[in-house]
């Protein structure tokens, strides 16, 4: 089967976890990468170990968005936008839930996402064959206890996914959904956990092979780099031992 032929992406949340893995994977595959984040220290070490190009940049901010926006345009353009930036923060039930954690969560995988594709919505349809991949979450497909506020901010992510590939099919945009379950990175627990390096491990414990940042990085490089006309509209992708959300074997 042909690939895809266009090899231009942006990748946000390109600092740790499946961003930094996603930005590795694509430039082994021949991709031009534009790697962002906010975080200067770790985006240019990825530069220097994979050829990406970093670009320092807040996904929640305007001034931020814009000047990626044209800094992009002048090297180059894109094909292909790769929403990866996100996180959760907190597993309080709905009657405990702190409104700042909800607002973060919110912002960062629902606004953060909405200001990527509003900055190169214009520049996707003028390429006539362009592609949006958001990395959403099983979480934004069915809720589970603790989960509330990630997952109303995942659903969302969800809901813009499906609307905009209504809308812009007419200008032949590609819009494809990845939605990871069980992913063991170095910080997704940490961060959602405040820190708690005990906790966060906890998450893992006894799962033999929860999903690496590499794995959902492989099916990624794998949508994008399938022939246009071929959308896979929503992949889901969990470790064996997760059946669903609530339903996760431990062994030991």
């Amino acid at each position: 089967m042909a690939k895809n032929s266009s090899k231009h992406a942006v990748v946000t949340g390109a600092s740790s976890g499946i961003g930094a893995a996603t930005v590795r994977k694509l430039r082994a595959d021949g991709w031009d990468v534009v790697a962002v984040a906010r975080r200067a220290d770790r985006l240019a070490a990825l530069a220097r170990e994979s050829g990406a190009v970093a670009f320092v940049a807040d996904v929640t901010k305007d001034d931020d968005v814009a000047a990626l926006a044209t800094f992009v345009a002048a090297n180059g353009g894109l094909d292909t936008l790769i929403n990866v930036a996100g996180g959760a923060r907190g597993v309080d039930p709905v009657a405990t839930a702190q409104a700042a954690d909800w607002d973060w969560m919110y912002q960062v995988n629902v606004v953060g996402t909405l200001k990527m594709i509003q900055a190169f919505l214009p520049a996707l349809r003028e390429n006539g064959r362009g592609t949006v991949l958001n990395l959403t979450s099983t979480a934004g497909l069915a809720a589970y206890e603790g989960g509330s506020g990630y997952n109303a901010a995942k659903f969302a992510q969800h809901a813009i996914t499906n609307a905009l590939r209504l809308e812009e099919v007419e200008n032949n945009l590609r819009v494809i959904e990845v939605a990871p379950g069980l992913v063991a990175t170095e910080e997704f627990s940490l961060n959602r956990l405040g820190g708690d390096k005990a906790a966060a491990k906890k998450v893992y414990a006894g799962v033999a092979e929860p999903l690496t940042a590499e794995d959902v990085a492989e099916v990624v490089s794998y949508a994008v780099g399938l022939p246009h006309h071929i959308n896979l509209d929503q992949i889901v992708i969990r470790p064996v031992a997760q059946a669903a959300n609530h339903k996760l074997v431990r062994k030991g």
